[in-house]
């Protein structure tokens, strides 16, 4: 799963909305004062930076051959993915969800695209920036940048349960790029939807919308769908309910998110985020007998 900055509490006012809360946007938006910032030639000056370069350009090139040879022999033995649906529902049932769930409305499938894996509809199962950026971390001896998409996720779920280390990586990433040429985009995210885990014992996108909102998923609103995406990294520790300065937090970074892929302007995020998403806090959810409830925030 990709690693990324978790914003937390402490951010500057929404200007002209509320007395607390994020910033979405503004004249300033996207920088970072940086007073007395040091050069990159202070420190790793002149020739020392030079070799450092050459090294891992080196590094990277021996991986890349290397790789190539490996990973050809590993697609082959890695067994076929035409099984991937059958595998979801069973995951599916054994967790008591629905398979297949009801299907994706845009703004959900916008916030999870947009927090997990933004190169979504134009990569071929994998991320080659992602994986780059991982692997010259790894060289540079820096912390894991992450680069599993969601469909590396999704095989990790369907095929390769507890395993971890760079050759399950590596699996994901193969098995991640068969389930490209197999299975249309669409497909795809419905199954992961239907599978991955929202915390408070709710797997699937629909189980935990009708746990934490008692509302099915095409009711909610950006606020809501953003707030659900955002529990996908780490469930337990998000989860609304029982952390819910995390979750709003979390929530925060999807809306910023959904801007930067431009599915929301700054105003509308703010406006997203003010809206009351009324957290069903226990109350049994019976999401087909609910009433529609007409939306307060509808950008698509």
């Amino acid at each position: 799963m990709k690693t990324r900055g978790r914003p937390r509490a402490g951010m500057p006012a929404i200007p002209a909305m509320a007395p607390a809360g994020p910033s979405f946007g503004g004249e300033n938006s996207g920088r970072l004062a940086a007073p007395g910032a040091m050069r990159a030639s202070a420190v790793w000056p002149g020739r020392p930076r030079s070799r450092r370069i050459r090294r891992v350009l080196g590094a990277v090139i021996a991986l890349a051959v290397l790789g190539a040879i490996g990973s050809a022999g590993l697609l082959l033995a890695l067994p076929g993915v035409g099984d991937a649906p059958g595998l979801a529902r069973g995951l599916a049932r054994a967790h008591g969800a629905a398979y297949p769930g009801p299907a994706l409305p845009p703004r959900v499938a916008a916030s999870l695209v947009a927090t997990e894996d933004h190169r979504f509809y134009s990569e071929p199962g994998i991320d080659p920036v992602a994986v780059g950026r991982l692997m010259l971390g790894s060289l540079d001896g820096g912390p894991d940048q992450g680069g599993s998409t969601l469909y590396q996720q999704l095989a990790r779920m369907l095929y390769l349960p507890g395993r971890s280390g760079m050759l399950a990586k590596a699996e994901q990433a193969l098995l991640g790029i068969k389930m490209d040429l197999s299975y249309p985009k669409a497909q795809i995210l419905q199954m992961y939807a239907d599978v991955a885990y929202f915390g408070h014992g709710y797997y699937g996108l629909a189980a935990a919308s009708c746990g934490y909102f008692a509302r099915p998923l095409a009711e909610l609103s950006w606020g809501q769908a953003a707030m659900l995406a955002g529990l996908v990294q780490a469930p337990s520790a998000d989860d609304p309910l029982a952390h819910f300065a995390n979750a709003r937090a979390r929530q925060t970074h999807v809306l910023i998110r959904l801007i930067a892929t431009g599915k929301l302007t700054a105003s509308q995020a703010a406006h997203a985020y003010q809206l009351p998403f009324h957290l069903a806090r226990g109350r049994a959810a019976r999401c087909t007998d609910l009433p529609r409830q007409p939306r307060q925030d509808d950008p698509r």
